[in-house]
């Protein structure tokens, strides 16, 4: 049965862990408050992605050897802690500025155990002939939370302040915390199992393929993560979340409406597709000027994100043996992350260079080029399956 209560419970965790790191994506006002400019806020915001990819190998090799749910639970307990350590930052960026970094790296380590445990924990659970299915709609409440997050944290914000939504980021992480304690662990360890590293899962022809898409995925993300709250904001927009929230509604709503479809299809037919519908959305930002164009580029993106995220993901694990599961998983979003880090520090210096529509503009072309990656790793496979 794929929908029991110990799936459910994990969306809720899930949901919650995203509603308190997306609460961070206004983060770049904070920067911008104390005295940051653009790079600043590429640096800052990308130093969360860099330690995810920098600690992916030994996170992912964590999950498989410690297990999903041990290893769930030390991040949950980074993410809970963590927002409170922002409490202590004042003055000038200058003033703190190496701390902050620090602390984003720390920030993103826990980010990432909680992602890859999260999701390898569920892929244990999915039924084979399910997996599109399973692991898309346990990302609903990801998306969800990211949807949760950003809309609470202008809120907060605009009624409140910084220190508000930092303890309000730590709250939701602990309900994390506390409801994913009760559930069994999906996988044991044993000694007798074959040791994988790595690297050596990445260099396998099609987990390569995914990884370099969902790099160019990942500086997609590091765009929207990033930088469409301050670009409205230099627009004058007064609700920004409108963007997060059309972003999750279509994300979420594909996965409702195509999750069965894509494991019926296959995910090789529809992936191309969602990276035209991702990079789309990324370019329409070129002509933000006003709420509605900000909430369609949402609903575009979101959609594509809603297909692709889940596609990529079950691609990379696909018939693979449930003992490097993790590594797989860790390959992938490790992959997305050093995507968001780049993005960010490339996107950044672009944006301050040439402005804020170039800025979209170059990674809506980022998602374009994974098409012709993607008829270049997957072109064998699909005529293969006379497709």
């Amino acid at each position: 049965m794929l929908y029991n209560p110990t799936f459910f419970s994990m969306a809720v965790a899930n949901l919650s862990c995203l509603a308190s790191f997306s609460a961070f994506y206004l983060f770049p006002l904070f920067i911008t408050q104390h005295g940051g400019d653009k790079a600043d806020v590429g640096i800052i915001m990308g130093a969360t992605a860099l330690a995810s990819v920098i600690f992916r190998p030994w996170i992912s090799e964590m999950i498989d050897r410690m297990g999903r749910k041990r290893s769930y639970t030390l991040g949950s307990f980074l993410m809970t802690v963590l927002p409170l350590v922002y409490l202590y930052f004042d003055g000038t960026i200058v003033s703190f500025y190496l701390p902050l970094l620090i602390i984003r790296i720390v920030h993103g380590i826990g980010f990432a155990v909680c992602i890859t445990a999260a999701f390898t924990f569920v892929a244990d659970l999915v039924p084979k002939d399910r997996l599109n299915e399973g692991i898309g709609m346990f990302g609903v409440s990801g998306l969800v939370g990211s949807a949760l997050g950003p809309a609470v944290a202008e809120l907060i914000i605009r009624r409140f302040d910084f220190d508000t939504l930092f303890y309000s980021a730590a709250g939701f992480s602990l309900i994390g915390l506390l409801v994913h304690l009760p559930l069994r662990e999906t996988y044991v360890h044993t000694l007798k199992t074959v040791k994988v590293p790595f690297f050596a899962v990445l260099k396998q022809g099609r987990i390569l393929g995914v990884a370099v898409i969902a790099v160019l995925f990942g500086i997609g993300l590091a765009a929207v993560n990033n930088f469409v709250s301050p670009f409205a904001h230099a627009v004058h927009l007064s609700f920004i979340s409108v963007y997060y929230v059309a972003y999750s509604t279509a994300a979420i709503l594909t996965r409702f409406g195509g999750a069965r479809l894509v494991d019926s299809l296959g995910e090789d037919r529809i992936i191309p597709y969602a990276l035209l519908l991702t990079g789309l959305g990324l370019m329409s930002m070129v002509f933000l000027g006003g709420t509605g164009v900000l909430f369609a580029a949402g609903l575009l993106t979101g959609c594509g994100h809603g297909i692709l995220y889940p596609s990529l993901n079950v691609r990379a694990i696909r018939g693979q043996p449930i003992e490097i599961r993790g590594k797989i998983i860790g390959v992938y979003t490790g992959s997305i992350d050093a995507g968001v880090f780049a993005g960010s520090i490339i996107l950044g210096y672009v944006g301050d260079l040439l402005g804020f529509r170039v800025l979209f503009l170059s990674a809506g072309v980022a998602l374009l080029a994974g098409l012709g990656i993607f008829a270049a790793t997957a072109g064998r496979a699909l005529r293969a399956r006379g497709i």
